[in-house]
């Protein structure tokens, strides 16, 4: 069994963004030379997600709307959590939407549905944050 295993970098500008990563899990695979196995995508950041969804704008708008009523950013002070930092909105964000996806690959491809698209999601931005991308497999 191969394994491989890559950080991509994003410098990620606003405090909240949903980044389409596909292409970038898919050069891995290419790299990795793998063809049948598991790659798995998970974020490196504990207020930041990745997860598998529509490539959208509508959705997407629709997430951020849902996601801030769920734990909106302010006021800071409904927070115990933010003292020193200010970001505890975005930990529940990152505990809802999820760490990681686990996608098959299939003949050297990822095994995703006709729609689905691998997402970064980030919730604390405005500076470089990374991705683990690993695929295990022959």
């Amino acid at each position: 069994m191969k394994s491989y295993r890559k950080e991509l970098w994003f410098n990620v500008k606003k405090r909240r963004e949903f980044i389409n990563i596909t292409r970038d899990v898919e050069e891995c695979l290419e790299e990795s030379g793998i063809k049948e196995g598991l790659c798995l995508v998970n974020a490196m950041h504990i207020t930041a997600s990745v997860f598998i969804n529509d490539d959208e704008s509508g959705l997407h708008h629709d997430l951020e709307v849902w996601l801030e009523k769920l734990a909106p950013e302010k006021p800071y002070s409904q927070y115990r959590h933010n003292g020193f930092e200010d970001n505890a909105d975005a930990h529940l964000k990152r505990s809802v939407m999820g760490r990681e996806v686990v996608v098959a690959v299939t003949n050297g491809e990822l095994d995703l549905g006709p729609w689905e698209q691998i997402f970064y999601g980030e919730f604390d931005g405005k500076r470089n944050k990374r991705v683990l991308v690993k695929i295990i497999g022959e």
